[in-house]
C-alpha cells in the first residue's frame, strides 16, 4: 500500500511546489524587493526548478519541459513588458543545440563501441598485461576506467568492468580487503573519467554550452588540455588511498589465458567511426567545423552502416540530453532578464575572487551529493556564466563548479556508478562514503588551489 501511496504523495508535493512557484511573484513582500516582473518569475522557475531537481518528485527531463512551458507561456510576456526582442525560438533553441548534438554523438559512440563488443576487448587487454600483480591491476583498472568513460557513458563503463572484475575477485579470500578495494575503484575512477572530455559527462556540456554562449570558445582539445592534471591527480591519489586502506598482503590474481577472437567487420567499422570522430573532434575546429556538426558523422554512419538500428536510436538516453537542455534554456532566462547580476549584488564580498570560487565550489560539492551532476551543474553555472566578471574569472569558476560537480560521489545515490557498484554487494556505504568524501575534499581543494592558478596559466 505504501508503494502505491508515496508516488501519489510526490505528485502532490510538486502540484504544491508548482503552485506556489506561480504564486511567488504576487507575494506582496515579494514585489517590494525592487526586482521586475521578469525577475521575479525567472526567481520563481529557478526555485522550483531547483527542488523539483533536488527531490525527484517528478522524473528529472520532465523539469526541463516544465522549465521550458513555463519560460514560453509566462516569461515570454514579462520578458516583452521591459521591451526586450525575444521569441520562443530563444527558449525552444537549447533543445536541439550544438551541444546536444555533442551528447548525441557521443551516445552514438557509446552504443555502437558496446554492440561490438570494443570496450569489454579494451578491458581484457588492460587485464592480460598487467599480470595478475594487484598494485598494478589496480592501476590497470583504474586507467582502463578513466579512458573507457572519457568517451563512453560512465554507467555503462561501470556494469561492464564490474562484469569483468567480479569474477576475478572470486580468486581472493573472502575476508581481503583488497576485494572491497578492486570493486570500489570501477565506481570512483568513472566518475572521474568523465571529467577529462567534453562527453565525458553531462555537465561538461552544459557548461560549454553557456561558455560559447557568453563567446567563450573551448575546443575539445582544449577541454583536454584544461583538465588533464586535475583528472591525474585524482586518479594518483585514488589508486594510492585505495592501496592504504584496503591493501592486497600477499594476494595475486590469476588472469584467463583465453584469447578474443579476431576483429570482424562491425569491430573494424565500429573502430574506424570512432577513431574518425576523436580525431574530428580534436582538430575540427582549426577548420571551423564545431563540435555538434562532427558528431553527426558517427551518427549517420552508425545507422547508414546499419551498426545500429530504430531500437537503438529509441534506446538512447533522451533523459539526459532533454536534462541538459533544460538547464541551458534556465540560464537563458537568467541572462536575458539580467538576474545574474542581481545574484552578484547578493554574494557576500563577491569583489574577493578568490573568496566567490570558494563559495560556489563548497556549494556544487555539497549539491551533488544529494542530488545529480547534471542537476546540480544545470542549477549553478546558469548563475555564475550571468555574473558581471571577466572572460579568465568566468572561465575559472565554471570549470571549478564542472569538475567539482565530478568529484562528488560520497553516498551510494550521488552517481549512478555508485549505484549500480553498491549493488554488487561487496561494497557498503562506508566504504563509498570513506573514498568518496576522500575525493569530494580533493576536488575542493584542487579546484580552489592549483585549479585556478594551471588556468590562469594555461588561458
Amino acid at each position: 500500500m505504501l508503494e502505491i501511496i508515496k508516488p501519489h504523495r510526490a505528485k502532490i508535493f510538486a502540484a504544491l511546489t508548482f503552485t506556489m512557484a506561480l504564486l511567488f511573484p504576487h507575494i506582496s513582500l515579494i514585489q517590494s524587493s525592487g526586482l521586475n516582473d521578469a525577475q521575479l518569475k525567472t526567481i520563481a522557475i529557478l526555485l522550483l526548478a531547483a527542488v523539483l531537481w533536488v527531490s525527484e518528485w517528478v522524473p528529472l527531463f520532465i523539469v526541463s519541459f516544465i522549465i521550458l512551458a513555463l519560460e514560453i507561456i509566462w516569461l515570454l510576456p514579462a520578458i516583452h513588458q521591459l521591451d526586450i526582442s525575444a521569441t520562443e525560438s530563444l527558449f525552444f533553441s537549447p533543445f536541439f543545440s550544438n551541444i546536444i548534438l555533442l551528447f548525441m554523438g557521443g551516445f552514438v559512440l557509446s552504443s555502437i563501441m558496446q554492440k561490438a563488443a570494443l570496450d569489454a576487448r579494451f578491458a581484457f587487454w588492460i587485464l592480460k598485461i598487467t599480470k595478475g600483480e594487484p598494485k598494478i591491476t589496480l592501476m590497470g583498472i583504474i586507467a582502463g576506467c578513466i579512458f573507457l568513460s572519457m568517451w563512453l557513458s560512465n554507467t555503462a563503463t561501470t556494469a561492464m568492468m564490474l562484469t569483468m572484475i567480479l569474477p576475478l575477485i572470486k580468486q581472493l579470500r573472502f575476508d581481503s580487503p583488497f576485494r572491497v578495494g578492486l570493486i570500489l575503484a570501477i565506481p570512483l575512477s568513472c566518475n572521474l573519467g568523465g571529467i577529462g572530455t567534453p562527453i565525458g559527462t553531462p555537465p561538461n556540456a552544459i557548461a560549454m554550452s553557456y561558455l560559447n554562449a557568453k563567446g567563450i570558445d573551448v575546443s575539445f582539445l582544449e577541454w583536454i588540455i584544461l583538465t588533464l592534471p586535475f583528472l591525474l591527480i585524482t586518479a594518483i591519489v585514488l589508486w594510492y588511498a585505495i592501496l592504504k586502506v584496503y591493501p592486497p598482503g600477499n594476494d595475486v590474481l590469476k588472469m584467463s589465458d583465453s584469447k578474443m577472437e579476431p576483429f570482424k567487420t562491425r569491430q573494424w567499422l565500429t573502430l574506424f567511426i570512432f577513431v574518425a570522430t576523436a580525431i574530428g573532434w580534436l582538430v575540427g575546429g582549426q577548420f571551423g567545423l564545431a563540435t555538434g556538426t562532427i558528431a553527426l558523422f558517427p551518427i549517420i554512419a552508425a545507422f547508414w552502416l546499419g551498426l545500429l538500428d530504430q531500437t537503438d536510436f529509441r534506446a538512447l538516453p533522451w533523459d539526459v540530453l532533454f536534462m541538459v537542455a533544460g538547464g541551458i534554456a534556465l540560464g537563458v532566462a537568467i541572462d536575458i532578464t539580467d538576474l545574474g547580476q542581481v545574484i552578484l549584488n547578493l554574494l557576500p564580498a563577491y569583489e574577493n575572487f578568490l573568496f566567490l570560487v570558494i563559495l560556489l565550489v563548497v556549494t556544487g560539492a555539497f549539491l551533488g551529493t544529494v542530488m545529480s551532476n547534471t542537476a546540480t551543474a544545470g542549477l549553478l553555472i546558469p548563475i555564475v556564466v550571468s555574473l558581471a566578471l571577466p572572460t579568465n574569472q568566468l572561465l575559472v569558476l565554471v570549470l571549478a563548479i564542472t569538475l567539482n560537480c565530478s568529484t562528488a560521489m560520497i553516498l551510494p545515490i550521488s552517481t549512478p556508478p555508485n549505484a549500480i557498484a553498491f549493488g554488487s554487494g561487496v561494497i557498503g556505504v562506508k566504504d563509498i562514503a570513506r573514498m568518496g568524501l576522500l575525493m569530494n575534499i580533493l576536488g575542493i581543494v584542487l579546484a580552489i588551489s592549483i585549479g585556478p592558478i594551471y588556468w590562469f596559466m594555461v588561458l
